[in-house]
């Protein structure tokens, strides 16, 4: 967007050649003054010309503007991804509870001799609380069987229960995993509003500035504007003999530091674009740039506001929900589940094993001397038990202290950033404060500048007063609305950073 176009700007270029005259001192010559009415006349013709034109761009609020980064910027689709991740993750750890399904078949044949040929498939299936249910069938044939391998004539199947006594009734690797993952959705999910949170900071940050540097660039445009009307008017009253020719250098001086400062302010806003232009992303991973089309909002439309809660309530909130405390939380869970895994390692390891047999695939078969059921469980069966136990425990100590460790070195980091994170909220916060008076101050002082700016042109029309007292007058002025600006930026930029260290700009 150009407020002022370059024609405008070179048009005003020219003015130090028309009053190179005016250095001798004495009233003007009568061609003097009429090629200074005729300049006068031309180039006030092209400053309605190429005056301001018609803003007809769009403002581009903040609202907005988050919109479109939480859309299309490459860091929130990459904080998205965290989310399938998650997925990925609980997904592999519940496979740890997949039924598994296998066989084998081991056969020896010899000199014509079938020693032994020995088949079994099955079905073995993992269970939250431990346990292992198997279901299989067994056949086996040959001269050379050892004597346990052998079974009915059509096969043998078995439905068999493997119990943990001691280590792994209450945790197990399986177990532990799942919960893992499942913290780790948790953990993922800070994750990926902390880095929304920091993205729409810096965002927030680049568009503020954005906003200071145009209004800047209103206030010098509306300064020059101004500067060059004064121009002309002492140009007329110079030609018509009632200014001193030194009048019209002094003013001209002024029409151009107001050009060299209206000149900076317009790169200043063209590269604030570029800067916000950044965090402008479009489908397909293109980048977006600011046109002219687009302006952010004028500052003294804008009324700062402090939060409707103060410091202590923004808070608790943040205490309960900010990214990065509950990332040390969940961090916390997860430590504490592998305390609760090595713990678990002290345990000895006695296994219990249980397996009904049937004669074929009929577990309840009547020999004549018993109920079928009495025979499943008193006589048909296999049953075992596995203990072992290391006698040192060297290796399973120092897991577990090393587990408290990590635990006790997690809580020293949440008490450290729960601190940082109460001490930013109430810096802003009192930061907020100070800027809120600062502007209403600046405020009342912008308005007693023009007032006393006014005041010295009327004692200039009365010939009690100079062109240098009127420059130094609007030079107050000026400064003082660029002042005012910059707090009102700084102001809404520090709301941001509000909502920022209390974790809310990436979303519950």
């Amino acid at each position: 967007m150009k407020p002022i176009q370059m024609k405008r700007d070179i048009g005003l270029r020219f003015w130090p050649v028309w009053v190179r005259p005016v250095r001798v001192p004495g009233r003007a010559s009568s061609f003097t003054r009429a090629a200074m009415a005729f300049l006068l006349a031309f180039f006030a013709v092209l400053a309605s010309v190429y005056a301001q034109p018609a803003d007809s761009a769009r403002v581009f609020s903040q609202e907005e503007f988050f919109r479109w980064i939480l859309e299309y910027h490459p860091v929130v689709k990459q904080a998205r991804l965290l989310d399938n991740q998650s997925e990925a993750l609980e997904r592999l750890a519940r496979g740890g509870f997949d039924p598994k399904a296998y066989a084998e078949w081991d056969q020896k044949s010899f000199d014509k001799k079938e020693y032994f040929a020995i088949g079994e498939g099955g079905l073995k299936i993992p269970t939250w609380y431990g346990a292992e249910l198997k279901a299989a069938y067994t056949v086996t044939d040959g001269i050379y069987l050892n004597p346990e391998r052998n079974l009915p004539e059509a096969g043998q199947a078995v439905l068999g229960l493997k119990v943990p006594l001691a280590r792994g009734l209450i945790i197990d690797e399986r177990r532990a995993t799942l919960r893992q993952a499942e913290l780790m959705a948790q953990a993922n999910e800070a994750e990926r509003r902390a880095m929304i949170n920091d993205l729409l900071l810096e965002a927030a940050s680049a568009y503020w500035e954005w906003a200071r540097a145009y209004n800047e660039l209103l206030i010098q445009q509306e300064a020059l504007e101004l500067t060059r009307q004064r121009y002309g008017a002492i140009v007329e009253s110079f030609v018509q003999g009632d200014k001193p020719a030194i009048d019209t250098l002094e003013t001209l001086i002024q029409v151009q530091n107001r050009q060299l400062a209206l000149n900076d302010a317009r790169v200043s806003y063209r590269n604030t674009g570029l800067l916000m232009s950044n965090f402008l992303w479009y489908e397909g991973q293109a980048p977006v740039e600011i046109t002219g089309r687009l302006r952010p909002p004028a500052l003294g439309e804008l009324q700062p506001a402090l939060p409707a809660l103060g410091p202590d309530a923004i808070w608790r909130g943040a205490s309960l929900a900010h990214p990065e405390i509950r990332r040390y939380e969940v961090k916390l869970s997860q430590l504490d589940i592998d305390r609760k895994l090595a713990a678990e390692q002290l345990k000895p390891r006695l296994d219990v094993e249980y397996n009904f047999l049937s004669d074929g695939s009929d577990f309840i078969y009547d020999t004549g001397e018993g109920s079928g059921f009495n025979n499943l469980v008193a006589q048909n069966y296999k049953w075992g038990l596995r203990f072992d136990f290391p006698l040192l425990l060297r290796k399973e100590r120092g897991k577990l202290q090393l587990a408290k460790l990590k635990i006790q070195d997690a809580e020293y980091g949440l008490q450290q950033k729960r601190l940082e994170i109460a001490n930013k909220i109430g810096a802003y916060y009192n930061e907020l404060e100070n800027l809120l008076q600062q502007i209403r101050l600046t405020e009342d002082n912008v308005g007693n500048y023009q007032a006393l700016l006014n005041a010295e042109i009327q004692k200039f029309d009365l010939g009690e007063s100079s062109i240098f007292l009127i420059n130094a007058r609007e030079q107050k002025l000026v400064d003082a609305q660029l002042k005012l600006a910059a707090l009102r930026g700084k102001f809404f930029k520090n709301r941001i950073g509000l909502e920022w260290a209390a974790g809310q700009l990436g979303g519950g």
